[in-house]
């Protein structure tokens, strides 16, 4: 008996399932960016709202000439520069151990512990921080005192604040990077994987190989989330170091902060938010172009 082919789906319908997630989209996404660039144009400061005159490209000649913001463009990509490759050579390492034969219930347990850090929200792994990194009270310097070692100011020390930033988010997202990762290992077909544990014992050529091709895809996500995740990161710094000591943890999320928020010059933080979103999507394109030429080369 021939099968009848399924009826075509109105428009109505269509709208009625897409409808709601589309324009919640637009509410959430589309709205905010067009009034942000909007208010990049305009001379929008909360202190002197009756003018808000137009003023074309003034704010993004002046965001640009600025030295502040171009340290703190600085910071930022340093911390993204150490912070990424940190989190996704231990992530791949992680990744490679749990992928292993064996291991059992470790494995099980493993891959539950790696959730933790990444679930608890950056406000929270701040706080957290704060108080563990604390010159007196703070569990690492106890730690250490135990070998002999500190106290260390680890907050308020212009350089030790900057790298404790680094570390605690190597630590928050190094499970990310080591699930994602994991996750591509699983799709490499078995049989492939294990004729070439036969031909070598050399990990690394297994790795270069066999397994590689297969991590590119979670590879090129990784780096486009970890970059703009990174590039806008904010509530973990704020919480754990207010930017400081002095500017030494003001990074560009933070600059925009304190530019649209304290100082209230709407106009001047959406060109530098405008930059900044530019910047990172030039950056997520590179990845994209780069890693899936070196796929079809």
């Amino acid at each position: 008996m021939p099968q009848t082919m399924p009826g075509r789906v109105s428009r109505a319908t269509l709208f009625g399932f897409l409808g709601p997630a589309v324009i919640a989209l637009a509410v959430i996404g589309i709205v905010p960016l067009l009034f942000a660039v909007w208010t990049s144009l305009r001379d929008y400061n909360l202190t002197k709202l009756a003018r808000q005159k137009f003023i074309g490209l003034e704010n993004y000649a002046t965001v640009l000439t600025d030295g502040a913001f171009w340290d703190a463009m600085g910071r930022t990509f340093t911390l993204l520069a150490i912070a990424l490759p940190l989190q996704l050579a231990f992530g791949l390492g992680i990744a490679l151990l749990l992928h292993k034969p064996g291991l059992g219930f470790f494995k099980t347990i493993a891959r539950l512990s790696l959730v933790v850090p990444m679930a608890t929200t950056y406000a929270v792994v701040g706080l957290l921080g704060q108080v563990m990194f604390n010159l007196k009270y703070g569990v690492v310097n106890q730690l250490l005192g135990f070998v002999g070692l500190g106290p260390f100011d680890w907050l308020g020390d212009p350089d030790l604040a900057f790298v404790t930033v680094i570390f605690w988010d190597v630590w928050q997202w190094t499970p990310f990077c080591a699930l994602v990762l994991l996750a591509g290992l699983t799709t490499v077909p078995p049989e492939i994987e294990e004729a070439a544990r036969l031909e070598t014992k050399s990990w690394l050529t297994i790795l270069r190989h066999v397994q590689l091709p297969f991590l590119v895809p979670g590879l090129t996500a990784l780096l486009i989330l970890r970059t703009a995740d990174t590039l806008k990161l904010f509530d973990m710094v704020f919480t754990m170091t207010r930017g400081g000591p002095g500017a030494a943890t003001e990074f560009i999320a933070l600059l925009i902060q304190r530019v649209g928020f304290r100082a209230f010059d709407q106009g001047l933080a959406s060109a530098q938010a405008v930059i900044l979103l530019i910047i990172t999507i030039v950056l997520s394109r590179l990845y994209i172009w780069f890693f899936y030429r070196e796929v079809h080369s």
